[in-house]
C-alpha cells in the first residue's frame, strides 16, 4: 500500500490539487492523507472551498496560522514531521511556492520521505519575493519535480536536486478552471454588483512585496481613477489591513469607478474574471487562469515566474501609475480585437491532463 500525504495550506492549493486528490483516491493500492496546515487561517472559508470542489474531508488540520512566517514554518515542519512518521508516509505532495510548501519539503527531507513538487521550476529571479526562495528550496529538495512548461524544465535542469526525474506534466490549474467554469456559470455575482459581461475590469492585490509597500499602494490608488472603466476589487484581508495602516483606506473608498467587495468564493471569482474586459493583478495564479478563459492581464509587478504569458496574455506594468494606466486603457480601447486574438492562442500551461499524468507517475513508483 503506497501512502501519500497531500499538504494544503492556501485556497489556491486546494483548487489546484483537488483533481489530483480525487484521482489518487480512486487508485488501487494507494492510501491518501490530506493535511491542512492552516496557512490561510480562516479554515471555515477553506472548508467552503473544499465542499464546493467536492473534496473528501481533511485528515488533519495543523491550525498553524496566527504567527508570522518566520515562526509558522518551523511549527509546520515539526507538526508535519510527526505526522509523516506516525502515518508511515511514503510520498509527500505539495504544490506551488507558499510557506506550507516549504515546510512540506523540509519535513520530507528530515524524515527521508519522497517529496513531489507540483508546479516545479517556476522562477521570477526576484529574491524580494519570499515565494522565490520557497520555490528554489522546494525544487532542490524534490524527488519528483513536476514542471508545468518547457521553461520550467529548463530552470530545473540548471538546479541540483536529488530526484527521480523532471516530468513535463502541464499545470493542474488548467483542468481546475476547465472543470469549474461550468459551475461558475450558475453564479449570481454579476447581478449582485449590478454589472454586465464585458463592462468592467477586475483588480486583485495581495502579495507581500506589493501591499506591504506604501509607495506601491499609493501608485495603485493614483492609477485607478484614470482607468476608463468600472473596476471590481474583491479586497484581500491583508490588503485592507495595510491600506488602513498607511491611512489609505478612506482614499480608496472615494474612487468612483472602483467597486470594493469582500473576498468572494472561487466560483463567483471565476464568473467575474472570465467575463471581464481585463484583469489587473499581482497574482501568479491569475496569470495562469487568464490564459485559460482568454483574458488579458496587466501584471502589477516588475517580474513574473510565468513568462509564458508575456506578449500574449499579459504584460508587466510594475508599480508605476503611469504604466498601469497606459496598459489598462490600451486594452480597454481595443478590447474586442484583443479578445478575438486571445481566443486563438493556445494556453501555454497544458491541455488539462496534468493531474492524471502526475497521479500515474506517483502510483507507478518511478
Amino acid at each position: 500500500m503506497r501512502r501519500i500525504a497531500v499538504v494544503l495550506g492556501t485556497r489556491p492549493e486546494i483548487i489546484k490539487l483537488a483533481e489530483l486528490i480525487r484521482i489518487l483516491k480512486k487508485k488501487k493500492g494507494v492510501k491518501v492523507f490530506t493535511v491542512f496546515t492552516g496557512q490561510h487561517y480562516d479554515f471555515n472559508l477553506c472548508r467552503v472551498f473544499m465542499e464546493e470542489l467536492e473534496l473528501p474531508k481533511i485528515d488533519i488540520n495543523l491550525g498553524i496560522s496566527s504567527v508570522k512566517a518566520g515562526g509558522a514554518v518551523p511549527k509546520m515542519v515539526v507538526a508535519l514531521t510527526d505526522f509523516f512518521r506516525e502515518k508511515n508516509i511514503d510520498i509527500v505532495v505539495a504544490e506551488g511556492d507558499t510557506n506550507s510548501v516549504l515546510a512540506a519539503a523540509l519535513a520530507s527531507f528530515y524524515t527521508g520521505k519522497r517529496f513531489a513538487h507540483v508546479e516545479a521550476g517556476l522562477r521570477s529571479f526576484d529574491l524580494r519575493m519570499p515565494e522565490e526562495t520557497n520555490r528554489i528550496i522546494a525544487d532542490d529538495l524534490s524527488y519528483y519535480a513536476f514542471a508545468p512548461t518547457n521553461i520550467a524544465v529548463e530552470n530545473l535542469e540548471k538546479s541540483t536536486a536529488r530526484r527521480a526525474g523532471i516530468f513535463l506534466t502541464g499545470n493542474t490549474i488548467v483542468e481546475a478552471v476547465q472543470k469549474n467554469l461550468k459551475k461558475a456559470g450558475k453564479s449570481k455575482i454579476l447581478e449582485k454588483i449590478g454589472l454586465g459581461r464585458g463592462e468592467y475590469a477586475v483588480l486583485t492585490a495581495h502579495r507581500q512585496e506589493y501591499v506591504d509597500r506604501e509607495k506601491a499602494l499609493r501608485q495603485l490608488l493614483k492609477a485607478l481613477p484614470e482607468i476608463d472603466t468600472k473596476i471590481v476589487f474583491p479586497m484581500h484581508p491583508r490588503t485592507k489591513k495595510m491600506l488602513r495602516k498607511f491611512g489609505l483606506l478612506g482614499r480608496l473608498r472615494v474612487i468612483k469607478n472602483v467597486v470594493v467587495t469582500e473576498p468572494i468564493g472561487y466560483f463567483d471569482f471565476l464568473e467575474l474574471a472570465s467575463n471581464s474586459m481585463l484583469l489587473l493583478s499581482d497574482s501568479g495564479g491569475i496569470q495562469e487562469e487568464a490564459s485559460i478563459y482568454k483574458r488579458y492581464v496587466v501584471v502589477l509587478r516588475d517580474s513574473t515566474e510565468r513568462p509564458e504569458i508575456l506578449g500574449k496574455f499579459g504584460e508587466l506594468a510594475g508599480y508605476n501609475a503611469t504604466k498601469i494606466v497606459k496598459a489598462a486603457n490600451r486594452v480597454i480601447r481595443n478590447n474586442e480585437k484583443i479578445n478575438r486574438k486571445l481566443g486563438k492562442i493556445k494556453c501555454p500551461f497544458g491541455d488539462g491532463s496534468a493531474s492524471k499524468r502526475i497521479a500515474e507517475i506517483l502510483v507507478s513508483g518511478k
